[in-house]
């Protein structure tokens, strides 16, 4: 009787251990009895609604089940990719992602490019560059990254000069020439749309001009080129899940050419599919 027990006991121990081996969690490891589930970080707009065209219209056929999580800041996607408790996110370029890296001690991937959001220069009360008056004020994205991409914008459109290879860390330290005497108000990113009441003109995040109901590609006085863009957004997975079978699935999904074109209808311009 004592030996019949053991062996009852040995069978449910390896059905419990053979159940534990096939479940997942946020990682979205596969599950060979059911279609995995990869729980996805997003900005809202034009991520998180890029995702769902997937969710509904691609991943149902690759077996692929998504949860999309929807974050209206710059960091905690990533504090919750590194804490596991995403499989992955998107909402970011790898300049940013770098700089989160070696300033928050992270281990997280730049897997899958996805799409430009070119970053533009919005105004309330000027309709021109010309139109900017002295000491004009201008808002700009507080974050290392983006802030040395808003100085680039306003360089590259002649409004101040930066010094020789100051690049993407670029800061108002870098300015070696200023004719309109600009005045920079740093602003978290998603704060940046609501301050154009009360600054002169600001340097807004593609999403976010987006989000807040502007149009990029007709309203910006002055807006980021994709030829040579280092600022693709993409997919970013913890560093060591980059061949995931589910992470290269959905990987591949972002780049379909179905994507590409809804990408194209329904931003018009003012998000670019990469490499184009």
């Amino acid at each position: 009787m004592m030996k019949f027990r053991n062996i009852v006991g040995a069978v449910a121990l390896a059905l419990l251990l053979a159940a534990c081996g096939t479940s997942q969690g946020a990682t979205g490891k596969t599950a060979e009895s059911a279609d995995t589930v990869l729980k996805v970080g997003a900005s809202p707009v034009p991520h998180a609604e890029i995702l769902n065209f997937v969710k509904q219209n691609l991943a149902p056929a690759a077996g692929l089940k998504l949860e999309i999580v929807e974050f209206t800041d710059y960091v905690q996607p990533n504090v919750q990719l590194s804490e596991g408790q995403l499989a992955a996110n998107f909402f970011q370029h790898k300049p940013y992602l770098d700089d989160f890296n070696a300033s928050k001690g992270t281990k997280l991937s730049f897997v899958t490019p996805v799409h430009l959001e070119p970053l533009g220069l919005y105004s309330k009360k000027a309709t021109t560059l010309a139109a900017l008056p002295q000491g004009a004020t201008v808002a700009v994205p507080n974050d290392a990254t983006n802030l040395g991409r808003s100085l680039k914008l306003l360089s590259d459109n002649g409004l101040v000069k930066l010094k020789d290879g100051a690049g993407t860390a670029a800061t108002e330290r870098d300015v070696t020439d200023n004719p309109k005497k600009l005045v920079f108000k740093p602003l978290e990113a998603a704060q940046l749309p609501r301050s154009l009441d009360d600054v002169d003109a600001a340097v807004i995040n593609g999403n976010y001009a987006i989000e807040a109901g502007l149009k990029p590609a007709s309203q910006a006085l002055a807006l980021e080129k994709s030829e040579g863009n280092p600022y693709v957004n993409g997919l970013v997975v913890p560093a060591g899940h980059e061949k995931d079978a589910n992470i290269v699935t959905l990987g591949k999904l972002l780049q379909d050419p179905k994507v590409k074109e809804f990408i194209k209808q329904k931003y018009a311009g003012s998000v670019i599919p990469a490499g184009e």
